[in-house]
């Protein structure tokens, strides 16, 4: 158990299965990108730790840059994304993986796939840690998901309450401390 603020937090996914998830949708991406050069578009904060260890199982050229996006305020998504850094590589006729650490509403992606696509992308894809099906506002078509997981608010492995938490090797799940 952790304490983040307010807020406590019991372990959910331990580092093992963490670094077992990625190692597989890694090697179905190395698969599928063998003979190219794909950008991967990492999204900050959260995704860095994820980026980070994904590459490191990549057996593809590959470059990386990354960019900002916001819509989190304390444990709610507020609905508005905020696009805080941008991506500032031609992106025309490139394969393009988003590196994203959680996908819950889609909100972020249904914003920056129309961006990408703008500025000529041949193709997109997304790669993603963990994704929330059951929070999911729009359609999406996640090519590469890591792990599934319930609608409830997590912290470690990149992810943070408020700045704070991303520092954990395993991902932790709030506890109702109203019980």
């Amino acid at each position: 158990m952790i304490r983040i603020k307010d807020l406590d937090f019991e372990i959910s996914i331990r580092h093992n299965e963490i670094e077992e998830s990625i190692a597989a949708i890694a090697e179905k991406m190395n698969h599928d990108y063998e003979d190219k050069c794909p950008l991967l578009l990492a999204i900050l904060n959260g995704s860095f730790i994820f980026a980070a260890d994904l590459v490191r199982h990549l057996t593809f050229e590959h470059e990386i840059q990354f960019a900002k996006f916001s819509s989190y305020q304390g444990t709610e998504s507020t609905g508005k994304v905020k696009e805080l850094i941008g991506l500032n590589v031609d992106i025309l006729d490139r394969d393009i993986i988003i590196v994203e650490d959680i996908i819950d509403t889609g909100k972020t992606m249904s914003t920056l796939l129309p961006k990408l696509k703008e500025r000529g992308a041949r193709s997109i894809e997304i790669a993603t840690l963990l994704m929330k099906p059951e929070k999911l506002m729009v359609d999406l078509d996640v090519k590469y998901c890591a792990i599934e997981i319930p609608n409830d608010f997590i912290v470690g492995y990149g992810l943070d309450y408020d700045g704070l938490g991303r520092q954990y090797p395993d991902i932790y799940t709030v506890v109702d401390n109203k019980k």
